[in-house]
């Protein structure tokens, strides 16, 4: 089941990804036709703001994505750098699934936390630890938890 759920969660990111940045790139274009001021901003700066920052989020969750490939390519836990951007994602994801409720709708509310659960089910399947199977036994010089076998203290001595 995990590879599986490793493979939806990296489809997912890279779907956001392409999603993100071209709202984003759309949104600018937008802004940028309208030549209208918010606050006396400059409109050519919240245009090229708005691309950038669709990039610079369609990256992050391409990169998101990549991990999440690479984990289903491996079949191993992600570890160091790349759990960290899982995390992260997840906690993008719950964040914009509280905005998008009030502001987009529920069907965009649902989707966030779709991929929230995808993001965490695909964390905790590759946390659990790994028993050994059956008629397995430990390797040697290891206790069935995985400890090595600790040596009695030394004697005391007498003078």
């Amino acid at each position: 089941m995990r590879r599986p759920v490793a493979w939806i969660v990296a489809v997912v990111l890279f779907a956001e990804a392409v999603g993100v940045a071209a709202l984003n790139w759309f949104l600018g274009v937008v802004v940028d036709r309208q030549d209208m001021s918010l606050a006396g901003l400059d409109p050519d700066m919240m245009s090229v703001s708005s691309k950038i920052g669709g990039v610079v989020f369609g990256l992050y969750f391409a990169l998101c994505g990549l991990v999440a490939l690479l984990v289903a390519l491996r079949d191993r836990a992600p570890a160091g750098l790349g759990r960290v951007l899982l995390i992260s994602a997840a906690v993008v994801h719950g964040v914009l699934g509280a905005f998008t409720w009030g502001l987009v709708g529920w069907h965009a509310f649902l989707f966030m936390i779709l991929a929230l659960a995808l993001i965490v089910l695909l964390l905790m399947t590759y946390d659990a630890r790994q028993e050994p199977a059956a008629g397995q036994r430990p390797e040697e010089g290891k206790g069935g938890d995985g400890s090595s076998p600790v040596s009695p203290p030394p004697a005391p001595t007498t003078p």
